[in-house]
């Protein structure tokens, strides 16, 4: 049952932060209060009067405004037009007014400070804009109660911060939001009270003011939460990764990684620190051979993989836990059975002959989400059916368990709670102990720190500076916005 008997209330000009483990219902009610889902039972108050939420469109006249996590924007349309769409301003004639619709964006961005380009086009703003773009989705349509589904999941820390302004801005015009969030320190810092479920029932409400975060945690998992990574010293081996003088595209056809030399010992974490879309994701994808390299060299424990493509590389000892998990990391129409045999349902023992072995594929992934502790499906089950985090453990038990040389970590906890976080910083730890390479990308600055050996910075597609792990947020900081101030390991 996603939902049991939960009691939730929100009040005027407040955050309240819904917290929980993966698939512990917190998306589940919220697309109740936003008409995605119905209740079996029990009922919706909006000012104290009960009301039937059958759609979005009714959530939206009761002044329901929600902002996914996956945002829901054109690409190739400006923002005022995303901002607009389906409640379009006319003028004579039934034609679309764009000024006025413009200028209503614009008085909006001032009066909460979202400082957003009316005719700036999505594709060429950040990601912290897009999700003001979403905000200001809501509040054209004078969304009184709003619901943010982790909204600082891609952003950096100077964009949570203002995103952290605006919502005190609209808190202060009292405006109601609900804050879902995994990071318990931002929860703190903008929540003034905190609901937790644990497998769908409700566990508490308290106050932010008094609570820690390690009392938040375990409220949610039911247990003492190891929130501080412990590691041992590196023993380093032989490279497991050589880049050198690596240049690749982006899909515009413009340099996105620029003469980039790495070096990835067996038995050590490499992290790979910048802020989003300086080659990070081009990089990694060149490493993984899912995309073409304009020149240089990558060796794979000793084999030039350059230009050879996923299964080679998979073959050479790649494993991959993709950034996007929906795009890269599953299929979600197959099962978590097949899923998990996405590397190797070509060897055996799971095929034999050109033939799958489907009991030894269920076999194998009964083990496997039980192992990743992989909470609300069966073999059988399809992979869409999942929660965002289930989803993201199968796909880093399915890499870890290739047993490869090198594993690449693009964002492997994001959208993770507290303590699956633990959970995967371990198996990462336990890949490092086991000698094996991981090459770690993060917008996670915290993860960063405690989990490297070595953190390269990356700025516009070239490593500007390598620092040890005891390096400050503010040192990391000037590195990865261009500026001074490069560090010795």
């Amino acid at each position: 049952m996603a939902n049991d008997r939960v009691d939730f209330d929100l009040r005027r000009g407040e955050v309240h932060a819904l917290l929980g483990e993966n698939g512990a219902g917190k998306s589940t009610l919220m697309s109740i209060l936003y008409g995605l889902y119905h209740p079996d039972k029990g009922e919706v108050l909006v000012d104290g009067e009960p009301v039937r939420v059958d759609s979005p469109s009714r959530a939206i006249e009761l002044g329901i405004g929600m902002v996914h996590q996956h945002f829901m924007l054109v690409p190739v349309m400006t923002v005022t037009e995303n901002i607009v769409l389906g409640n379009e301003p006319r003028r004579g004639g039934g034609l679309l007014d764009v000024e006025e619709g413009a200028t209503k964006v614009r008085e909006l961005s001032e009066r909460y400070g979202l400082a957003v380009d009316p005719h700036a086009l999505i594709e060429d703003v950040t990601v912290g804009t897009q999700q003001r773009v979403e905000i200001l989705k809501t509040l054209y349509r004078d969304a009184r109660i709003l619901v943010l589904d982790e909204p600082t999941a891609v952003l950096t820390a100077q964009e949570a911060h203002e995103l952290f302004e605006v919502l005190n801005a609209l808190k202060a015009d009292g405006v109601a939001i609900v804050f879902i969030s995994h990071k318990l320190g931002e929860v703190l810092e903008i929540a003034d009270r905190v609901t937790v479920l644990r497998r769908g029932k409700k566990v508490d409400t308290v106050p932010a003011e008094g609570a820690t975060e390690q009392s938040l945690a375990r409220l949610m998992v039911g247990r003492d939460v190891l929130l501080e990574v412990e590691k041992s010293t590196a023993k380093t081996g032989e490279p497991v990764l050589e880049v050198e003088d690596l240049n690749v595209l982006d899909d515009r056809e413009l340099e996105a990684v620029r003469s980039v030399s790495i070096t990835v010992r067996g038995g050590e974490i490499v992290a790979l620190a910048g802020v989003d879309g300086n080659g990070q994701n081009e990089l990694v994808e060149a490493i993984a051979g899912l995309r073409n390299v304009r020149s240089g060299r990558i060796r794979v424990a000793g084999v030039d993989v350059t230009g050879r493509g996923v299964r080679d590389t998979c073959d050479a000892g790649v494993a991959h836990i993709a950034e996007d998990r929906h795009l890269r990391g599953l299929v979600l129409d197959f099962t978590l059975a097949e899923n998990l045999a996405l590397r190797e349902y070509y060897k055996p023992p799971l095929s034999k002959g050109g033939l799958l072995n489907i009991g030894h594929i269920n076999a194998r992934a009964r083990d496997l989400l039980e192992e990743y502790d992989v909470r609300g499906g069966s073999p059988g089950s399809l992979a869409s059916s999942l929660s965002g985090g289930n989803q993201q453990k199968v796909c880093i038990a399915r890499e870890i368990a290739s047993n490869p040389s090198l594993l690449l970590a693009h964002q492997p906890t994001r959208g993770l709670d507290v303590g699956a976080i633990e959970f995967v910083h371990r198996r990462l730890l336990a890949e490092r102990e086991a000698g094996r390479g991981v090459l770690l990308v993060s917008l996670e600055s915290d993860e960063v720190r405690s989990l490297a050996d070595r953190i390269l910075v990356i700025y516009e597609g070239e490593i500007v500076g390598e620092f040890p792990p005891d390096a400050s947020e503010e040192e990391l900081g000037v590195a990865m916005t261009g500026g001074s101030g490069q560090a010795a390991a």
